[in-house]
């Protein structure tokens, strides 16, 4: 039907532009679900109702000689249900049942009644809708243990039937698009029961405003009924004579808790069977008595002074994860351009510094064709996804390039060379309020694709004599910018260097502590890591390796 006249005040609710007017005069409100038969300028407002107060206190003294007492067959209830809520019907002329008629009650009495018609399922209001109770809470006193809620009418007198005619059973006014006023309406009777079980329609619509109205309701009180499959109401379970199976549903009912709020007593089984966490080994063993090895689906925080090797200990996991794992592995290096990162990876199975023009040529096309082949599988499908941009780039376009390679390109593990690259990319001028904001977005992508994100970060300068190149023992108040650094991550390994020292050992010698471990709580040194400047590789080192000459040699490098 066309409309005349829309977004229009309801006289019937309070809402201001539901109500649509009809090219015929009659009008229909979306939020409330009223129905005017004949709207004019004199009922456009509350206090000119569609008819006068006496008529509209009249009018429900209709439903006394409209209709008569029967069962609804359309539904198959039963005449004895449809007498205890005052339900009537009219029928056709070939005896079939044409329309029925809902009383809906305010204190004491019928103050109006919706009428269904069964054909087209139209329904129409004639009374004070607004302050009418739910449908059948007239007929239950307040308190005791259970009161069920349903959408509709016919749904309300089929969950009683079903519940053997003994259980409280009401419904909201207007369906499910009207469930929340209509609880907040009611909502001393429906508290006064220890449990409400909301019995909604299992669609989308119905079960979203099931969960609505549960958060109404103080916690711990509503219980979410989900049907059999098949079935999308009680209803439907009458019809299908499923009284055993909706009593079943009914004591299965899960109490509503918000979302990420969980109840420990129904997640027994799944704690049991959860799936187990896999981890991978480090390339060194100390990391691995450590950290048990590295997970996907947490934030590792890599951190050391400037020229301490953070990028060589980076290049050392990328190959290790290209090797011993079948899964992609993607790199964002801000600081260097495309060939340079794709150098250093090379240059671990290489065994050479493919970056220096004279050792790279000093190797056959073909010698590099192979090395080249490790950032491939066996069917030729690359593994290896590079974004390298030396200077500035945007921020959201960064982060929209890092969730293509976790989930475009199926990155299980990616490195991102440095959080302060980062954070210079940004528009915002807070070096705090940045690095919290990338953080927490790094945090929810973690969360969100179960990827493997390696950060590295830088330290903050330290004031005294001596400083981060000069080997000093870290810890996680010395990360740069903000403690979410330290917060958000799952593990923050540091690694300390006295690069400026006499001993070409100690200054070739890296410790790595680790400073954080949320999946074992063990931290402090795990391991020592020498520089080969010949090939441009990090060994670990036990103490047997390590020659000095000075007592205290042995402190500055971890030993005791």
């Amino acid at each position: 039907m066309a409309f005349a006249k829309t977004h229009q005040p309801c006289p019937l609710c309070s809402s201001s532009d539901a109500l649509s007017i009809n090219t015929d005069g009659s009008a229909v409100c979306f939020s409330c679900k009223g129905y005017i038969k004949k709207h004019t300028e004199d009922n456009s407002t509350r206090d000119n109702m569609m008819i006068s107060n006496t008529q509209r206190a009249l009018e429900p003294e209709k439903f006394l000689s409209e209709g008569q007492f029967a069962a609804l067959t359309d539904r198959q209830i039963s005449l004895e249900t449809a007498k205890k809520y005052g339900v009537k019907v009219t029928h056709d002329s070939a005896g079939d049942v044409f329309k029925h008629i809902y009383p809906y009650y305010g204190e004491n009495d019928v103050i109006a009644y919706k009428t269904r018609f069964v054909g087209n399922k139209d329904f129409r209001w004639q009374g004070i809708s607004t302050q009418a109770k739910l449908f059948g809470e007239h007929l239950f006193r307040q308190g005791g243990k259970f009161v069920t809620l349903v959408e509709g009418e016919c749904d309300a007198m089929a969950a009683y039937e079903l519940l053997g005619s003994q259980w409280p059973v009401v419904s909201v006014k207007n369906g499910a698009g009207g469930a929340e006023r209509d609880v907040r309406d009611n909502l001393e009777f429906l508290e006064s029961f220890d449990q409400v079980v909301i019995a909604f329609d299992m669609d989308t619509v119905g079960k979203e405003a099931a969960r609505r109205v549960a958060r109404l309701l103080k916690p711990g009180k509503a219980k979410i009924l989900t049907f059999p499959e098949g079935f999308k109401d009680a209803n439907d379970l009458l019809k299908a004579n499923g009284h055993k199976r909706f009593v079943q549903c009914w004591w299965d009912a899960k109490t509503y808790t918000p979302s990420g709020v969980l109840s420990v007593s129904e997640n027994r089984e799944k704690y049991k069977n959860r799936e187990k966490k896999v981890s991978y080994p480090f390339p060194w063993k100390g990391l691995n008595d450590k950290l048990e090895g590295i997970r996907q689906g947490e934030l590792i925080t890599l951190t050391g002074g400037t020229g301490l090797g953070k990028s060589s200990v980076t290049r050392e996991l990328e190959h290790w994860l290209i090797k011993t794992t079948d899964h992609n592995v993607g790199v964002i290096a801000l600081e260097e351009t495309f060939n340079r990162t794709v150098d250093g990876i090379l240059s671990i199975e290489a065994n050479a510094k493919l970056h220096i023009d004279r050792i790279r040529d000093s190797f056959t096309e073909d010698e590099l064709d192979n090395f080249f082949d490790i950032m491939y599988d066996k069917d030729n499908f690359n593994r290896v996804w590079i974004h390298a941009h030396f200077g500035a780039n945007d921020i959201e376009a960064i982060f929209s390039k890092l969730r293509f390679m976790i989930i475009g390109c199926d990155c299980k593990w990616v490195v991102i060379d440095h959080l302060h690259m980062l954070v210079s990319t940004s528009a915002e001028g807070d070096e705090r309020r940045t690095i919290d904001a990338i953080m927490h977005r790094l945090r929810t992508l973690v969360e969100e694709t179960g990827a493997g994100i390696i950060l590295v970060s830088h330290l903050r300068r330290i004031d005294g004599n001596k400083g981060h190149e000069n080997g000093i023992e870290t810890g996680l108040n010395h990360l740069r910018g903000s403690q979410s650094i330290a917060q958000l991550s799952d593990c923050v390994i540091s690694l300390e260097r006295n690069q400026q020292s006499d001993d070409p050992i100690e200054a070739s010698t890296t410790r790595v502590r680790v400073l954080k471990s949320r999946y074992t709580g063990d931290v402090g040194i795990a391991t020592h890591l020498k520089f080969d400047d010949d090939t441009g590789r990090l060994q670990e080192m036990d103490m047997s390796d390590i020659q000095v000459s000075k007592e205290d040699d042995l402190v500055s490098l971890g030993f005791e």
